[in-house]
């Protein structure tokens, strides 16, 4: 597999295929996602256009099977900077990464720690020492919620993350099954770089 951080280029070239992989993937517990093209270039346009922006790719020969985006919070949606300038912190001084996206079939073979790595190195490259993203929440006894279902806390809190307790926002996509977007709940966590 090959696992590389793309030029502009390539990721204008892919965007559909990012689209299509993202719809794939979010279609799973927790994030239920419906799944819209219209709604995944307006979503994936936001790494297009900031100068900050990093896509990592991973192929399998010339398949896109997985990709993980970053950014500066502030060239991000408004939804996960303003919890930032309400709590007296400047959203200036995070990297915000966003979606780490991989077919089933290629997963445990190390790939997410990868697109940790390169995107906290893309970090670093730019000045930043802080890093965050977001996941969703959905109740425990949500009636979609898997048998066994295992949330992926353990992987990030090993990777250095932690919650960021009480830090929220609300973002929104339709729903498996439903025909309207409505806002889910969403939590931060973060991890200081070590310099």
């Amino acid at each position: 597999m090959d696992v590389r951080r793309l030029s502009r280029t390539e990721a204008e070239a892919a965007l559909d295929d990012l689209a299509r992989l993202r719809i794939e993937v979010f279609h799973d517990f927790p994030y239920l996602y419906e799944g819209d093209i219209d709604y995944e270039r307006r979503y994936l346009s936001t790494y297009m256009e900031s100068a900050g922006s990093v896509i990592v790719g991973a192929f399998d020969g010339a398949e896109l099977v997985g990709a993980a985006t970053a950014a500066p919070l502030t060239e991000h949606f408004e939804e996960f900077a303003e919890p930032f300038a309400a709590r007296g912190l400047d959203p200036a001084s995070f990297f915000y990464f966003g979606e780490s996206v991989l077919r089933k079939t290629y997963r445990g073979r190390g790939v997410g720690v990868r697109f940790f790595e390169d995107r906290e190195r893309a970090a670093r490259e730019s000045g930043y020492s802080a890093c965050v993203f977001s996941s969703v929440i959905r109740p425990a006894d949500h009636p979609l919620r898997p048998v066994g279902y295992k949330p992926l806390d353990e992987f990030w809190v090993h990777r250095g993350y932690s919650r960021i307790d009480g830090h929220t926002t609300g973002f929104s996509w339709c729903d498996v099954g439903e025909t309207d977007e409505t806002v889910k709940p969403m939590e931060f966590w973060a991890r200081q770089l070590p310099s």
